[in-house]
């Protein structure tokens, strides 16, 4: 929908200047686009291409390989369901099938607020705490229907508002380098491209 603002571009410049190649700040660029909007818009890819001399493709090839990454909106909470085998073994099919009851949205669907996507999901890594779920990919463990109900009411209320931020926000504080940083090794690199 929308390129990276001028804010966003001035950011994403002292980020490419962090490291040897540009092309190793997509993943940082994506995670930017996807701050901006809460998912990461087709104009945004073709933006960041231009700014790390690649081709589109290429930046939807990456960013395509991750889950993290939306291509279209979603709700400001992304609840991921695991749904692989531990979590399902102590009732993950039975917590998806009670959120989708008490959102009245299905698997991959938002509400029509716009405050809440489901989705389910392979292993998130977990186990040891199924069932397992992730807001905005901040874990809640050991869910059961009652517990959920409690989150989404949080959620609602604003309560956890300071622990889970809205879609797309990665961290509360940005990484920040010094020039001693920026650029260390592109000597080094050099040779190795020039092989």
């Amino acid at each position: 929908m929308s390129r990276l603002s001028d804010e966003r571009v001035a950011l994403a410049r002292e980020i490419i200047g962090r490291f040897p190649r540009k092309k190793s700040a997509l993943i940082p660029l994506l995670h930017l686009a996807q701050e901006q909007d809460g998912y990461v818009a087709q104009d945004a890819m073709v933006h960041i291409a231009e700014l790390l001399d690649l081709a589109p493709a290429e930046v939807y090839g990456t960013a395509s390989f991750y889950e993290m990454f939306k291509f279209h909106p979603v709700g400001k909470y992304c609840i991921n369901i695991c749904t692989n085998i531990s979590c399902q073994l102590v009732g993950a099919w039975n917590l998806l099938h009670h959120a989708e009851e008490r959102l009245g949205i299905k698997s991959g669907g938002t509400t029509d607020d716009g405050l809440f996507t489901i989705e389910d999901v392979e292993c998130i890594a977990a186990c040891t705490e199924a069932p397992a779920l992730q807001v905005n990919y901040r874990y809640r463990y050991k869910v059961t229907p009652d517990s959920f109900d409690s989150l989404i009411e949080e959620l609602e209320s604003g309560e956890l508002q300071g622990e889970i931020p809205p879609h797309g926000t990665l961290g509360a504080v940005r990484q920040i380098t010094t020039a001693a940083w920026s650029n260390r090794g592109i000597e080094d690199q050099a040779k190795v491209d020039s092989r």
